[in-house]
């Protein structure tokens, strides 16, 4: 009984302990066991696949008056782009809202003015989509648009290349628009890409691949992801992410690095086969010894030395993980 009762919690340790090592932290009792089962992996973009940290590559074509409206609607949001366009307004006087509220998926609006204000999604905002990331800002029946250009995150071809290698899919789900969703799927060899998702439709695209019978590993660190999250299989954000993200997720990106996604994958396969071999092992010393015992041939020196052996056979394969 002591060798099945270590069998799994031995394997989950130990791959537990390697998967830290590595900068991933598990915080569901489950994950691993479900990480295994993946079949599709699902990324989003922003802060995900790329630093999150995005720079404004045309604040000079704006006026001052737009970009302290801008940076005044974009201090009520957490998105990557609000955050970089918060801090390229320094240094500008900021401009008194009221009223200012997110909307998920679409931006931030406020009154300014006596009339309403917008900062978000082109279609929201009435704005034409430029071909590079950008949000946009809408008043007095007009919209402007701040473009910005974003780093690849580190190790995300790497960790593309091994869930490629082990025979998975992977698709790339973003809000952003199409012209920035496919220069970035292009580079790292994504062929199944969408853009322009709400996040009620990254949410279905989830659920619509569950109900397939595919298992889905979602990767994503926004407020726009976090119903993608809480639908998947298993979950992975970030640590740079949203709380709402982190709460929503069941394992933990500690650093920058996306490499050890790749890495998840496959220990994640391995514990699952050290899990089943552990009960092989278990159950094949309680087919010896229990008739052993029950004819009356098992000493109590036997009994010890099998009770022993088992508990220290399974916690030795389990360290093979190491």
């Amino acid at each position: 009984p002591c060798a099945l009762g270590l069998a799994v919690p031995a394997v989950v340790t130990s791959a537990s302990g390697r998967l830290f090592r590595k900068g991933l932290l598990i915080k569901h009792g489950t994950a691993l066991e479900r990480l295994a089962e993946v079949d599709t992996v699902v990324f989003d973009k922003t802060g995900t696949l790329t630093m999150g940290t995005p720079e404004p590559v045309n604040m000079a074509d704006h006026s001052v008056q737009d970009i302290a409206l801008a940076a005044a609607l974009a201090a009520g949001s957490s998105h990557p782009l609000a955050r970089a366009l918060v801090g390229a307004a320094r240094g500008v006087v900021p401009v008194e809202v009221s009223e200012l509220r997110e909307v998920p998926g679409y931006g931030v609006e406020a009154i300014w003015q006596g009339k309403r204000v917008r900062l978000g999604r082109a279609d929201w905002c009435g704005a034409t989509a430029l071909d590079i990331t950008a949000t946009y800002l809408a008043r007095d029946g007009a919209a402007v648009g701040f473009g910005f250009a974003d780093r690849l995150r580190p190790g995300a071809i790497e960790a593309v290349k091994a869930i490629k290698a082990q025979g998975r899919e992977i698709k790339l789900i973003s809000g952003d628009v199409a012209g920035a969703v496919e220069a970035l799927a292009k580079r790292l060899g994504i062929e199944d890409w969408t853009a322009g998702a709400l996040p009620a439709e990254k949410a279905a695209a989830v659920a619509a691949l569950s109900e397939a019978g595919h298992r889905v590993l979602m990767v994503g660190d926004g407020l726009n992801d976090t119903a993608a999250l809480a639908r998947a299989h298993v979950s992975i954000s970030p640590a740079t992410a949203l709380d709402a993200a982190r709460v929503a997720s069941d394992i933990v990106l500690l650093g920058q690095d996306m490499a050890p996604i790749g890495d998840a994958l496959r220990i994640a396969g391995q514990a699952k086969r050290r899990i089943l071999q552990n009960f092989g092992i278990s159950a094949l010393y309680n087919v010896v010894a229990v008739p052993l015992a029950l004819a009356g041939f098992a000493t109590p020196l036997a009994a010890a030395l099998a009770m022993s052996l088992s508990s220290i056979s399974v916690s030795l394969n389990a360290l093979r993980l190491k």
